[in-house]
């Protein structure tokens, strides 16, 4: 926790004038979604999960839909066909630590969030899927468990629905809610139609054997999950995965928000923190990989884009 809170303070005293630059666009604001969730609320006309040995999910998986992979180039998304541009490396270096970590410990369900929105969790979540399944050999699976703000449908230009909700309300097969990506062992869950009671559905039996089922099938799911503080999904979605990345923004993130963050998840379960949008020469890393930043203005001086330097903390 030190080490975060000495990372955070060190950029923020090196960029006293971040509340000058554009906001982060890796969260949605689509506004579909209450912030308080209703109480009693009961999921109509659910049915149970797939009743699929092993090898029928295997056949479901190879048989996935497929999905053009073309996106925006202002999401600074890590691209296969160009593995030099940005933010390329930063996400080679994350998946190296998190592929020595599967070697020394169970680790196959990742959660990505952070303490609040616009931090920059889901571009995190869908540059590491990106680059994980960019290894020969590698399944990964991208999840979009954020209900409440869904990220990867529009990440990756498809429609939302059907999707995880759907499926977990019975009105969807697991067939119908995967899509793999062209050209790379990319699996993708969007999250579904919007519904009032997102933690309801989380909180059923079929949610957590959904997470198990993909479990053995995918060298990696990735959840991108709602933040900590903006409601309690991502804690429940922690207790059922093997490991959780916490993704803090510097000029963002504030101190009191990580303090109250950690401590909401199992201390066992945080495999570490990825510090967000900083620039050269901040936090601990000396070897730092400048990218998303526009230097051809008349005056010479930088703008932040979506994203700056990764650090794993």
């Amino acid at each position: 926790m030190s080490r975060i809170h000495e990372a955070l303070r060190k950029a923020a005293q090196e960029n006293s004038d971040v509340s000058k630059l554009p906001p982060a666009r890796t969260e949605a604001t689509s506004g579909r979604f209450e912030d308080t969730l209703p109480s009693g609320t009961a999921v109509a006309d659910r049915v149970q999960l797939d009743d699929l040995d092993p090898d029928g999910l295997s056949q479901l998986i190879r048989n996935a839909r497929e999905i053009s992979f073309d996106p925006p180039s202002d999401l600074l998304l890590v691209h296969p066909t160009k593995p030099r541009e940005a933010p390329s490396e930063e996400f080679r270096t994350l998946r190296t630590r998190l592929n020595h970590l599967q070697t020394v410990q169970p680790l196959h369900t990742l959660v990505v969030t952070s303490p609040s929105p616009a931090e920059g969790k889901s571009f995190t979540a869908a540059n590491l899927a990106i680059t994980q399944a960019q290894l020969a050999g590698k399944r990964v699976l991208l999840a979009d468990f954020d209900f409440r703000r869904p990220n990867v449908n529009k990440t990756f230009q498809i429609d939302s629905s059907p999707g995880i909700t759907d499926y977990l309300a019975g009105h969807a097969t697991l067939g119908d809610i995967i899509q793999k990506v062209a050209g790379l062992n990319l699996y993708l869950m969007t999250a579904g139609e919007a519904v009032p009671n997102p933690l309801e559905l989380l909180n059923l039996k079929e949610c957590k054997n959904l997470i198990d089922q993909v479990h053995d099938h995918f060298d990696w799911v990735i959840l991108d999950s709602p933040p900590l503080l903006f409601a309690a999904d991502a804690n429940l979605l922690a207790s059922m995965c093997d490991g959780t990345i916490l993704v803090v923004r510097i000029g963002a993130t504030t101190f009191d928000a990580v303090a109250r963050a950690v401590p909401s998840l199992s201390e066992n379960n945080v495999l570490g923190v990825v510090v967000n949008g900083a620039r050269r020469g901040e936090v601990y890393n000396k070897y730092s990989y400048e990218y998303g930043y526009n230097s051809d203005k008349k005056d010479g001086t930088e703008t932040p884009a979506n994203s700056g330097t990764l650090y794993w903390v």
